[in-house]
């Protein structure tokens, strides 16, 4: 029995920057096969109910850790904004869902990524942030890579048709819009509120949530399929444990470039699960929305540990840097 926990206190002995990294690129790989898994479901069942039966078995993998940890664990004064980041990571799910049925796979990942350029332009316009010149400029530069993606009328995805893969990217991309606010929402909740309860939370109200719109397509999946069902739960709760872990571990400017191994993944699994291989626009606008991003990141660290410094420097303290300083969404010191 003791043999078998070595590898948990390693890991724990390992340095949070580098255990950030490990949760993030885990993160990537469980979100990549969520993405594929999904895909594989819809050509037999309605996206709608998959986006049901997603949320239902997240929340039969998330029940151990609830009847561990007993009601009180879900024990909260921020029930609203769970309410909130629920509905909304529906219709993100309903949106994203879709889009991967009616696009390339590796298009529909690569999009996925400008949730953070998203996340910049609403932090600037709702919460009235001070986006400055450069983060502006590295948004953007980004958004320049959605079209090198799309390119349209270069032999891209023709957004003049109303077609399915316009109607696909414009999804995919309303998709990442929300989940932008999603984003906002739970870099709040994180500061007071332990990570496996704001995974718990979401499966829990989601899958009520999730059944409205599955019920008007409902059929009883076959026995054979099951199995992929179960695999969503799997996929889906265990990569947002690791995901929201890396942001416990380590600030977003250290963490986020991780996050894009998932389209290394993507390609992977789209060549051999779907015989699709991204080509070099793909490749070329994936790697310009990225770097527009860890360079958003990066500005959010500095701006972040100045203010810090600023602050400190009043009050006639120490600056102690952001990355050390802020505890854990469990309150411990990462």
């Amino acid at each position: 029995m003791v043999q078998s926990f070595q590898p948990l206190a390693h890991f724990r002995t390992i340095p949070p920057p580098i255990q950030a990294a490990i949760y993030m690129v885990g993160a990537s790989l469980l979100f990549a096969a969520l993405s594929a898994t999904i895909r594989h479901l819809s050509t037999g069942l309605h996206t709608f109910e998959v986006t049901f039966f997603r949320n239902c078995a997240g929340l039969i993998f998330m029940l151990p850790w609830l009847f561990r940890s007993g009601l009180s664990g879900l024990r909260t004064g921020r029930f609203m904004l769970y309410t909130w980041r629920s509905f909304l990571s529906l219709l993100s799910m309903l949106c994203g869902f879709t889009s991967l049925t009616l696009l390339p796979f590796d298009k529909a990942i690569a999009l996925s990524f400008t949730v953070p350029l998203f996340a910049t332009a609403g932090a600037a316009v709702f919460l009235r942030e001070d986006v400055r010149a450069r983060r502006w400029t590295a948004t953007i530069i980004g958004f320049i890579g959605v079209m090198i993606i799309l390119h349209p009328g270069f032999g891209g995805i023709d957004l003049t048709l109303g077609g399915r893969a316009a109607l696909g990217a414009g999804l995919a991309l309303t998709s990442a819009l929300i989940s932008a606010v999603i984003t906002l929402i739970v870099k709040d909740l994180v500061r007071t509120e332990p990570s496996d309860a704001i995974v718990t939370y979401m499966v829990l109200l989601l899958t009520p949530m999730s059944l409205v719109p599955a019920v008007p397509y409902w059929e009883w999946p076959p026995v054979e399929i099951w199995l992929w069902i179960v695999a969503l739960g799997a996929f889906g709760s265990f990569g947002h444990m690791c995901f929201i872990r890396a942001f416990a571990k380590a600030d977003a400017s250290a963490v986020m470039p991780y996050d894009y191994t998932r389209m290394i993944f993507a390609a992977i699994i789209g060549y051999f699960a779907f015989d699709e291989a991204p080509d070099i626009w793909t490749w070329t606008g994936a790697a310009v929305i990225a770097g527009a991003a860890i360079y958003i990141a990066r500005r959010e660290t500095i701006r972040r540990q100045s203010t810090a410094t600023t602050a400190a420097a009043a009050a006639g303290e120490p600056a102690v840097p952001a990355t050390i300083a802020r505890p854990g969404p469990d309150g411990k010191q990462p």
